[in-house]
């Protein structure tokens, strides 16, 4: 099956405007070895050729984990994506069960499942487990990667220690009791020693000839060019063997691009396409899929000495000069309205007394009350990116916002990253000399909120600023902070909701972020296309997938 997706490059490279040929080259290769023209797959690649798109840490965002994540590796938390209905939770992986001691609530215990192997044949046991951990928090083994630790640790930060029990067991141990540390276990794959040893001790070599334990294997990986995936016939969860014998993941940043493909018949699935194609493509018979999923679009603004955000009022202004249902008819309803960082329905939602609307009356009176006028705008910078993992249509939404921000005395002007280089942005903190130079106060950094720590903590808590987490903005807020501290301590799901809806409640009515969109999603796809469902997730599943 064959698939093209929004993998983003890096333009002044010269990469964005070239890669027809090659994918035109790799389809009709595909095509002669017999394999089903499935069209739905994402190459995960970077400004410096992609190497990372297939090892145990893809670049890319959650895109990256989506399609060259999850489809190759395991963590010792799955996702369960078999539900287009509910919210995706964390299940059994690569680990049968973690508990905490009773006695001691910062070690955990972690059941390993027996009789599972690499893709090279190697095993998976509690010394592979602790070979991965140190490839990513010991600095000092062979192992080690800079680059993979930068973004698995971050997603981990509980994690004090580790080490072997038994053969099929690791203890764990965290920095703080954390209630919530089973959804950390979800964001670290696990990789082979043996193919590690095999490929020269070189990750960049690992990256062209990976081995994990998911459910597919790696075929061929030629960076910037396709990412072909085979069938694993031996996957240990036999109810998610692959339907499908070869997965074939091609990159077109372009939507128009994207569009024509699928048109055209030379793929069967693509990912985000453009807003006004929808028509034309539901016309022409292709199916589009929608769904909600944890998704936040807005902008982190910075709460530094000489912001221009400090002042509540300037940040309720700027989220009521926003008509939301204008950008979600430009957007094709593909989006939904936000109304905070979670959606009203979401049992984190909480009882905000600040209500998030489109409203320029009110909005030009914040800013008059806050001493600001026709003379005097309010003057900001955002970073934001020309497309990326979560970023939906960036350069046309982030022209909206700033169009309508100007109208009730609001003046914003950008700073236009690709889409790595604003990840990397965003691992920074609003006081990094990089940031001051260029006066940035805002970044438009697409965030998830599938699990506590991910949505509420590592962007708002104050302690978790980078490289620890993602406070780009370092907000301190006490009283935020221990709502947070409550949601982590606890181990009753009640008490962490409450928490977290008290968490939600106070980042609204303070107006922390410009809250603007959640996305829904959209891919469009080959009516041949069987058995996909859309879960809402960041990630999805490709085993059950067919071609009819």
């Amino acid at each position: 099956m064959e698939f093209a997706a929004s993998a983003t490059f890096r333009r002044r490279q010269g990469h964005a405007h070239r890669p027809r040929r090659r994918i035109d080259r790799a389809r009709r290769a595909a095509r002669r070895r017999g394999r089903a023209r499935f069209g739905a797959g994402y190459l995960a690649h970077r400004h410096d050729g992609g190497r990372r798109a297939a090892d145990q840490r893809p670049d890319q965002g959650f895109e990256g984990y989506r399609f060259a994540g999850y489809t190759i590796y395991d963590a010792l938390a799955n996702w369960d994506l078999s539900s287009a209905t509910k919210a995706s939770e964390i299940v059994p992986g690569l680990a049968t069960s973690w508990t905490v001691d009773p006695t001691d609530k910062k070690r955990w215990t972690i059941k390993l499942r027996q009789g599972v192997r690499f893709h090279d044949g190697s095993p998976f046991n509690a010394d592979a487990v602790i070979w991965n951990c140190d490839k990513i928090f010991n600095d000092k083994s062979p192992q080690y990667d800079p680059k993979q630790a930068a973004q698995v640790a971050a997603r981990i930060p509980s994690l004090e220690s580790y080490r072997k029990l038994d053969d099929a067991t690791v203890e764990y141990r965290t920095k703080v009791v954390n209630g919530l540390f089973p959804y950390e276990l979800s964001y670290m794959f696990f990789s082979s020693p043996a193919q590690f040893q095999a490929v020269g001790k070189d990750w960049a070599a690992f990256a062209v000839k990976p081995s994990g334990t998911g459910p597919f294997k790696v075929a061929s990986f030629v960076p910037r060019e396709k990412l072909e995936l085979l069938r694993n016939d031996d996957y240990w969860n036999r109810s998610r063997v692959p339907k499908l014998d070869r997965v074939l993941l091609l990159p077109m940043p372009e939507a128009s691009t994207r569009t024509a493909a699928l048109l055209s018949g030379q793929v069967d699935w693509i990912e985000v396409p453009a807003p006004d194609a929808i028509e034309k493509l539901k016309s022409a018979g292709m199916t589009i899929v929608l769904n909600t999923y944890p998704h936040n679009w807005g902008w982190q603004l910075s709460m530094i000495d000489g912001s221009p955000w400090l002042d509540v009022r300037v940040r309720k202004a700027a989220n009521l000069a926003i008509d939301r249902e204008a950008l979600k008819t430009l957007l094709g309803g593909t989006m939904a309205v936000a109304k905070g960082h979670v959606q009203p329905t979401h049992p984190w939602f909480g009882t905000s007394s600040f209500d998030i609307r489109y409203d320029p009356a009110e909005a030009k009176r914040l800013l008059a009350e806050a001493g600001y006028g026709p003379g005097k705008p309010v003057q900001a910078r955002i970073a934001i990116s020309t497309s990326g993992s979560g970023q939906m249509q960036p350069l046309q939404m982030n022209e909206f916002i700033q169009q309508q921000l100007k109208e009730v005395g609001i003046e914003i002007d950008f700073e236009v990253y690709e889409w790595n280089a604003l990840t990397n942005v965003s691992r920074l903190t609003a006081d990094a000399p990089e940031m001051t130079a260029r006066k940035i106060s805002g970044i438009n950094v697409s965030r998830g909120f599938g699990d506590p720590y991910l949505g509420f903590t590592r962007l708002f808590d104050s302690h978790y600023g980078p490289p620890r987490g993602g406070n780009w903005g370092k907000l301190k807020d006490e009283v935020l902070d221990s709502y947070l501290g409550k949601s982590i301590a606890s181990f009753d799901p009640a008490e962490q909701t409450e928490a977290l809806r008290q968490a939600h409640t106070r980042m609204v009515d303070q107006a922390y972020w410009v809250w603007v969109a959640h996305d829904l999603n959209p891919r469009a796809m080959n009516p041949k296309v069987q058995g996909f469902v859309q879960a809402q997730s960041w990630f999805q599943d490709l085993t059950p997938v067919s071609m009819k």
